[in-house]
């Protein structure tokens, strides 16, 4: 049995809210060492901003530049310090056996054999993700957001619905900042659309299709494309920009606010949780209380809050404490600064309104940077609750059931996810 509240957490299952893994890379047999890097947050220690197009870049490249050092060195010499860095070489590491001194100019070779060794079998996602403890996921596969991703994922996997393409479906040739169309998207799953009426009945049946698709949420990740403060829906304004190639920015704005709105009322007449990207991305209009209009107008809607809004944590727990139809997702936050993190979690656990409110992810495409993530947030959570009980504010019993539910409980309720 376990001794202590860290070990309690250490051997509790995941089930993880949020992750990135989808076929065409989770999957892919041509990965080595620099590739892990420069598909993972260690990538934003260069010159590329998160809130940049070109951020997911290598993401869909096909290009697999040979590793070397002088490739490696700009993380593991300049940005060694940074979370995102020491989070993926920890994991690394640990799996490929690298020791405790790290990735070094010494080791990197036998690393990246070992890493490009593990990712030709074909059993090695599904080893790694056991090896984390984590018993079930939800992904967002932003590259292909309508797709059924178990038939190639596994059975562990659910995913959500990212509808960011469709906040700018004016016209087929109007893209998302993934470059997805929405009309594209609709004519695969053999949806014609000619008008703007055609275009809402469309997403009413995309929306109601979701379970069948093995998607258990809705993904609004408009934080990358615009401001999210959604307006009032005024479909006046927005049927004028249908059509369009280059409507006005009030008309555009317009679409993207009614189109928002639709799948939020949407969501909330057929259950489907909201999960809503906060903070970084466009920095100056991604602040939480951006969201509060949208919230309020939809009170039978249930909004996952991600990233702990950061740098806006305490904005984003006020509204967790006053909208009862919001929750938090803890991902991504434990990564950026562990330290943040901790303070973060700690005034959660006092401010939330009941323990049903925080859950956990990765937010990652390579399940190397998964399993450290898990790993991470695994020892920060251990931390907090072992300094709660120490204070006094609670009993050992109270922490292990408020780790429980926020390392599997909530998540499994929240989704509504069966074995």
């Amino acid at each position: 049995m376990p001794g202590s509240i860290r070990e309690f957490v250490e051997t509790s299952d995941v089930v993880d809210v949020h992750e990135h893994h989808m076929p065409e890379i989770t999957l892919a047999s041509d990965v080595n060492l620099l590739r892990l890097f420069r598909q993972s947050y260690a990538a934003w220690t260069t010159d590329v901003l998160p809130s940049d197009p070109k951020a997911t870049g290598d993401i869909v490249s096909s290009n697999v530049e040979p590793t070397s050092w002088e490739a490696l060195s700009p993380y593991l010499e300049r940005s060694y310090s940074n979370a995102f860095v020491r989070n993926l070489v920890r994991g690394i590491s640990h799996l490929c056996q690298a020791g405790e001194d790290g990735i070094t100019r010494e080791n990197w070779e036998a690393v990246d054999a070992a890493v490009q060794a593990h990712h030709k079998n074909v059993h090695w996602p599904r080893e790694v993700v056991r090896r984390a403890g984590i018993k079930r996921i939800v992904t967002d596969s932003f590259l292909d957001p309508v797709s059924d991703l178990r038939p190639q994922l596994g059975d562990r996997y659910d995913a959500v619905l990212r509808f960011n393409a469709f906040a700018f479906g004016w016209h087929p040739l109007s893209l998302d900042h993934n470059g997805n169309s929405a009309h594209s998207m609709l004519a695969r799953l053999g949806m014609e659309v000619r008008t703007f009426d055609d275009y809402c009945e469309a997403i009413r049946e995309l929306v109601a299709g979701c379970r069948g698709r093995n998607q258990v949420a809705l993904k609004n990740a408009l934080a990358y494309d615009r401001d999210v403060n959604f307006d009032e829906p005024n479909e006046g304004l927005a049927r004028q920009a249908w059509g369009q190639l280059s409507p006005s920015a009030a008309q555009r704005n317009a679409f993207g606010d009614f189109v928002v709105d639709l799948f939020c009322r949407l969501a909330g007449e057929m259950d489907l949780p909201v999960q809503t990207h906060l903070g970084t991305a466009i920095l100056k209009g991604s602040h939480p209380l951006r969201m509060a209009g949208l919230i309020e107008r939809h009170p039978r809607t249930r909004f996952l809050l991600m990233h702990l809004a950061y740098p806006w944590s305490r904005d984003l727990l006020g509204m967790a404490f006053v909208y009862r139809n919001v929750w938090l997702d803890l991902c991504w936050s434990f990564l950026l600064s562990p330290s943040y993190f901790k303070l973060a979690f700690h005034e959660a656990i006092e401010v939330l309104p009941d323990h049903s409110r925080m859950m956990i992810g990765g937010d990652c495409v390579h399940v190397e940077e998964s399993y450290a993530a898990i790993e991470s947030a695994r020892h920060l959570i251990g931390d907090v609750l072992e300094e709660k009980v120490a204070d006094g504010y609670f009993h050992s019993r109270h922490a292990e059931r408020l780790a429980t539910r926020v390392l599997s409980e909530n998540a499994t309720e929240f989704f509504g996810l069966t074995s």
